[in-house]
């Protein structure tokens, strides 16, 4: 077993899946009806999201997001290829694969970078943002420190006053 990452409909990252090790590409998950009854026709569910097989390659996003769009255009064209090429190869075969060295299956090009960032700028930049000191807290903190060099003084005063007596006896 393996994990994969769980995306809603629109690709962002919910949570991760554990899959057979065989498991690669996309593959829609379904919502569960609710309220199936014995009484009721069933009703066709619903894609609720996906699992994606392709990992997550790029570093530090704070919401995954698969770019589906991407991922189904490489899907059409690993589709495209594969019909050329069993065409190619029938006519090849026709031929009596005598005219011409056999076809090659040349598979499309996954593409890079399916994994992009799904906050904006602002929502990355209010997550990130560092809390500013409250200027009332600021000020209890200078006056605790205050207080506490007072009472550092008073307790050499005192350790002095009592060395002072032992000394005198």
């Amino acid at each position: 077993m393996k994990s994969a990452a769980k995306v809603n409909k629109d690709g962002l990252y919910l949570e991760e899946t554990l899959v057979d090790d065989a498991f690669s590409g996309v593959v829609p998950f379904y919502a569960q009806p609710d309220d199936q009854d014995a009484d009721t026709e069933p009703t066709t569910p619903e894609i609720a999201g996906y699992n994606v097989g392709v990992p997550i390659t790029t570093p530090g996003l704070f919401k995954p997001k698969f770019n589906l769009a991407a991922w189904k255009a490489y899907e059409s064209a690993v589709y495209e290829a594969q019909e050329a090429y069993i065409a190619a190869l029938d006519e090849w075969q026709a031929k009596g694969r005598a005219e011409g060295e056999q076809p090659v299956y040349v598979a499309p090009k996954q593409p890079d970078k399916l994994w992009t960032e799904g906050l904006t700028s602002e929502e990355i930049a209010e997550i990130t943002k560092q809390p500013e000191p409250q200027p009332k807290l600021r000020e209890e903190l200078t006056n605790t420190q205050i207080a506490m060099a007072d009472m550092y003084e008073q307790m050499l005063a005192m350790q002095a006053e009592l060395k002072a007596l032992k000394e005198g006896r």
